[in-house]
């Protein structure tokens, strides 16, 4: 591909043939399309203000049933304050300035994606308002099966068709940049994060999984061009779309709310550790971490629960208990939230994982990824390359430009950690986890 012929204006950046968008999903931003700018500040994906009005829509379910998993057929996901559509009607419902211009039609609706594509490509004039597939899949509008807006969703959370982008696949020429050192360069690659650390991964057949380790933790497991429903709590998820001409890729989703988030607990609320990189360190202190079980659920419990009534618990706790067990059992929740998500995942698709493939920043933790071998009694395998997420942005946007999958990467071989304890260990552990997830249920009345 003659690369210069893509931006004569700046031969220098010659190297560069193609620009991949990887993003936050779910978090919700408004603003004027006739002059970009943003109506409100952007809504995250973990806020929980939306929660006043999944109640108001659980109200409208027909035959007052209050059912979560209502709109499950059409999108793959439960109502929950986590998915845009929410966050949306919530805008709509409490802004005055965002009510407004939905009513002008004077207002675009996106992801983060859709934001950064719409500046790149031109803002107010001739921007690309567009979004992929797997990030149309995670805002509770879009239908599972023909990856188009669905009337009947757009209709139940009373959304204006007009605000909504453009879907497209994941790797596509969606535009060009179209002002900076980049003009001209194609933008040809989008995928919402946990999707992009799946194809950086390269998990790229039917039963391969990834784990991405961050302030949440995100487990996605590839179906394939298989629509799995899950009966356990799962998102059924769009994974990518190679191409407007070649079918979508589909997963298993489960969410972990508070990963490392709960390091920055510890550390900010309650000084506990002095930064999260000595959690380890501290962990490895507590030789018997005394049957003490935390479990974060500081906004709700996720996959496969979805308990927006949870809150967190620490139990166990005797007179021996110091601030090195609460550290170990913060890094070992996290483990056994992957443990709920995998076992859901194994019932519902039938076919047990053989190894998970693991990146992010909480891996650089070796005790955290020995702990989570343990936990769930199989491989688990860290990438050389730990930038996974960027690396599977960049390789939808070059397969965009050359149309085809052909070229791959090599992975860099990363460290395998293989389960140190009895199966009956693992039994009782988890267990315990078991028991402490019961405590946390029920403590936040509606």
């Amino acid at each position: 591909m003659d690369t210069n012929s893509l931006n004569p204006m700046f031969p220098w950046n010659y190297d560069i043939i193609a620009v991949g968008v990887t993003n936050q999903r779910e978090t919700t931003i408004v603003w004027d399309k006739y002059t970009g700018r943003p109506l409100h500040n952007a809504i995250v994906w973990l806020d929980m203000r939306t929660s006043s009005t999944i109640e108001k829509l659980l109200d409208t379910v027909p035959n007052k049933t209050r059912n979560k998993n209502y709109l499950k057929p059409l999108c793959g996901l439960p109502l929950s304050p986590y998915f845009s559509a929410v966050k949306l009607r919530w805008l709509s419902d409490n802004v005055d300035v965002v009510k407004q211009a939905m009513k002008k039609g004077t207002c675009y609706f996106g992801t983060v994606d859709s934001w950064i594509i719409w500046n790149l490509t031109g803002g107010p004039n001739g921007g690309k308002h567009v979004t992929d597939v797997s990030n149309a899949s995670r805002t509770m509008l879009m239908n599972i099966e023909n990856l188009k807006w669905d009337p009947l969703l757009i209709k139940f959370f009373e959304v204006t068709k007009s605000v909504l982008p453009e879907i497209k696949s994941s790797s596509e020429i969606y535009g060009r940049v179209a002002d900076g050192p980049l003009k001209g360069v194609p933008i040809s690659g989008c995928l919402g994060d946990q999707q992009a650390a799946l194809v950086g991964q390269m998990c790229l057949q039917k039963g391969q999984a990834k784990a991405t380790y961050g302030t949440g933790c995100f487990v996605l497991y590839n179906t394939g061009d298989i629509r799995v429903n899950s009966s356990r709590g799962l998102l059924t998820t769009v994974a990518y779309q190679l191409g407007s001409y070649n079918p979508p890729c589909y997963a298993l989703e489960g969410s972990v709310a508070v990963a490392g988030a709960a390091l920055g607990w510890l550390k900010d609320n309650i000084g506990m550790i002095e930064n999260a990189k000595k959690s380890q360190e501290i962990a490895e202190k507590a030789t018997d971490n005394g049957s003490v079980v935390f479990v974060p659920a500081f906004s709700g419990l996720y996959a496969p629960y979805w308990r927006q009534d949870a809150r967190g618990v620490i139990c166990g706790i005797t007179e021996d208990t110091n601030s090195n067990h609460i550290v170990k059992a913060s890094l070992e929740a996290v483990c056994f939230q992957v443990r709920d998500i995998l076992d859901a995942m194994n019932e519902d698709c039938g076919i047990p994982l053989q190894l998970l493939k693991v990146d992010g920043g909480m891996t650089s933790n070796d005790l955290v990824m020995q702990m989570q071998a343990d936990l769930i009694g199989i491989n688990v395998i860290k990438a050389g390359f730990t930038e996974s997420t960027a690396l599977g942005a960049a390789l939808v946007a070059f397969w965009g430009v050359e149309n085809n999958k052909a070229a791959t990467i090599a992975m860099t071989s990363g460290v395998t950690y293989v389960p140190q304890i009895s199966e009956d260990e693992r039994d009782m552990r988890y267990k315990q986890w078991k028991m402490a997830v019961e405590r946390s249920l029920g403590w936040e009345q509606n």
